[in-house]
């Protein structure tokens, strides 16, 4: 307990470095992924590279094409005009909470998220390959059709109903937001060659790299990746130097309580051999039996007791005697030094 704040400090900044040096090395191993990711186009040519690979596929792969839904596509709630092949229908509650400190904050809480998907490929001319799994991507860009607040209208009673349970509503955002047909997408991740059905050509997750559907080229996305890198990066060193701070306040009170509890010890034996010296020139003077200490018989009396006002025992013996005084039997409730001439 001596060190209980600096260890709470010391507990969550090694958690936050800790996150931030994961998604560090999870940044650093996307990029080297990507960097020596096969890049292909969408043709006729892409089904004859598959089949002379082993298992008819590439581990890693990235490609760029159209959207285009195999069948009838999903359309915007917002605009019927707009259609697409992916979409997600967001409901969040803005409200205004109090924290455990007494202050109030914005909040906001996802309360319904709904996803829909129909099949899809990424089509160039009359050639297309299929996407499977899109949901699963690391990063997965979608065009944001309508996002929509309505504040909420609260009355006095809802206010004060508010104030003690300490939640005011502020509103609901919905927000949709679609992977449109048309739109240019690239997608990396395994590329299968699917024999018993034509030659179909499927893209999915892959076993051991991310997975990425976006509008950016790989280029951009190389970019993106390497800034997101750059900010872990600042970010540990900023707590790896706060950590490393708090180490050396920890490292340095050790050493000066150390340090204190040596001249304490030296003290101690310091007043100890004093103590002794005292004794045995009290003892050179050969003391009465009246001036011994009643329970050794050895040291000199060196102790009153209070409030019988015995001076009775020794240094030592007061140690081991605390609740009764050893001549009269009445309750001890302090003790002081005596100083017999």
């Amino acid at each position: 307990m001596e060190y209980l704040g600096e260890a709470i400090a010391l507990s969550i900044d090694g958690i936050i470095l800790g996150v931030c040096l994961r998604q560090y090395f999870v940044c650093s191993k996307a990029i080297n992924a990507v960097k020596d990711v096969e890049i292909h186009e969408v043709n006729s040519q892409l089904a004859e590279v598959l089949k002379n690979k082993p298992d008819n596929k590439i581990g890693y792969v990235a490609i760029r094409g159209y959207v285009k839904a195999l069948g009838n596509p999903l359309y915007s709630v917002n605009d019927k005009r707009i259609s697409g092949v992916v979409q997600r229908l967001t409901v969040k509650e803005h409200v205004v909470a109090r924290t455990t400190a007494g202050f109030w904050s914005d909040q906001e809480r996802t309360m319904q998220q709904v996803c829909n998907s129909v099949p899809f490929a990424l089509k160039n001319g009359n050639y297309n390959v299929e996407i499977i799994d899109a949901l699963e991507a690391k990063i997965f860009d979608m065009d944001i059709i309508s996002d929509e607040f309505k504040p909420s209208a609260p009355t006095i009673v809802d206010h004060i109903w508010g104030f003690f349970t300490g939640v005011r509503q502020r509103g609901l955002q919905s927000t949709e937001e679609m992977l449109r047909e048309g739109i240019p997408l690239t997608g990396i991740g395994e590329l299968t060659l699917n024999s018993s059905t034509s030659n179909e050509i499927i893209l999915q997750p892959p076993t051991k790299a991310p997975y990425y559907l976006t509008t950016m080229s790989v280029g951009s996305l190389l970019r993106k990746l390497d800034n997101k890198k750059t900010t872990y990066k600042y970010l540990c060193i900023i707590f790896g130097t706060i950590g490393i701070v708090i180490g050396g306040i920890v490292i340095k009170r050790y050493i000066k309580d150390r340090e204190n509890e040596k001249i304490a010890e030296q003290l101690r034996k310091n007043l100890e051999q004093s103590r002794k010296e005292r004794r045995q020139r009290v003892r050179d003077g050969e003391l009465r039996d009246d001036q011994l200490c009643i329970v050794c018989k050895t040291n000199p009396r060196e102790i009153i007791l209070l409030p019988c006002g015995h001076v009775c025992l020794c240094e030592d013996c007061s140690d081991s005697i605390k609740l009764f005084c050893p001549a009269c039997r009445q309750k001890i409730d302090q003790k002081a030094a005596a100083y017999i001439t």
